[in-house]
């Protein structure tokens, strides 16, 4: 069984001279690995799972195959971002597939957090399975798990569900940044050349939307929710609070208040901000966004996005809440 506790004698990286000597290691260490043979990996487009891709890339080349499941609880233009880094600016082999519908069918109605978690989850591995059996070749597979991965989680990264595969499918695990923290991911992914907007994406769950859609998710909800964050994401980035907040999103639950507009009582969605801090995701403290861009934001959230006609503010640490709502 693999050692997965972090080594006594591994120092943070913080620099990018150590971001260097990290890489150099990890390069001669994924060649002694693979050698010759072929990779797959499941691209998310967040950090972890993209300086997992640029270490490949770097290492392999053209034997790494990259699959994007887009499975309709992305951000709002975020897998066109991930077709565009990957496939277009850093030539990676990517295969991109839209399964939004084939997800929303299967979520229709389900409330509870772990169910949907499940259904999401266990809909990637079929997804994904269809996807990896059109490869030939593969013996490998690369994921992005990082060691709060490991100490929450154990040693497979939950939300990649890659304990579920087939039998005839347990391909032997690619892991470089296990033993990183978030913050040194980063630090790991700028030294390897990714764009900003990679670097410093947001992090993002597995499940997507999916968890910050409260409750059974309809379709409607599930685009307000899209622009609201895309909204708080623009608000942030103007203010430049973007390299200041570790995350931040949008929740809408389940449930409705009354409101008005246009003179007549209505019945819409309130949408909840969180913005945290952290070093390492295992605890978090929570950004005070300054009133004026408070009110910015409510303004735009109110005139932009449909149905909704409360937006609140979560004020709760981490612990004793925890950064996502589901």
């Amino acid at each position: 069984m693999a050692d997965n506790r972090r080594p006594d004698s591994m120092e943070r990286i913080e620099t990018q001279e150590q971001a260097e000597v990290f890489v150099a290691a990890q390069l001669d260490a994924l060649r002694a690995q693979v050698g010759d043979k072929k990779v797959l990996l499941a691209l998310s487009g967040g950090v972890d799972s993209s300086v997992v891709a640029a270490l490949l890339i770097k290492a392999i080349g053209k034997n790494l195959q990259c699959v994007h499941v887009n499975h309709g609880l992305m951000r709002k233009g975020e897998s066109e971002q991930v077709v565009e880094v990957f496939r277009n600016q850093m030539g990676a082999n990517l295969v991109y597939v839209d399964a939004t519908d084939r997800f929303l069918d299967k979520l229709a109605g389900v409330q509870e957090p772990e169910q949907k978690r499940k259904i999401i989850g266990g809909e990637f591995i079929r997804v994904f399975e269809e996807e990896a059996r059109k490869f030939e070749g593969i013996e490998y597979l690369a994921q992005g798990t990082i060691y709060p991965d490991i100490i929450e989680s154990g040693p497979v990264k939950a939300h990649h569900n890659v304990g579920g595969l087939p039998e005839d499918m347990r391909f032997e695990l690619v892991e470089p940044v296990k033993f990183l923290y978030k913050d040194e991911v980063r630090v790991v992914g700028k030294t390897l050349g990714l764009p900003d907007s990679m670097v410093y994406r947001q992090p993002f769950p597995g499940p997507g939307l999916g968890v910050r859609c409260l409750g059974a998710i309809t379709r409607d909800r599930l685009h307000s929710l899209r622009e609201a964050d895309a909204v708080l994401r623009d608000e942030f980035n103007k203010a430049g609070l973007n390299e200041k907040v570790w995350q931040y999103f949008t929740v809408i639950p389940d449930f409705k208040s009354t409101g008005v507009r246009g003179g007549k009582r209505s019945y819409d969605w309130p949408v909840i901000i969180r913005a945290v801090n952290t070093k390492d995701a295992m605890t978090a403290t929570v950004e005070e966004i300054p009133w004026p861009l408070l009110h910015s934001i409510t303004d735009r959230i109110l005139e932009e996005v449909p149905g909704v006609s409360r937006v609140l503010y979560d004020l709760s640490p981490k612990p004793p809440a925890t950064i996502e709502w589901e």
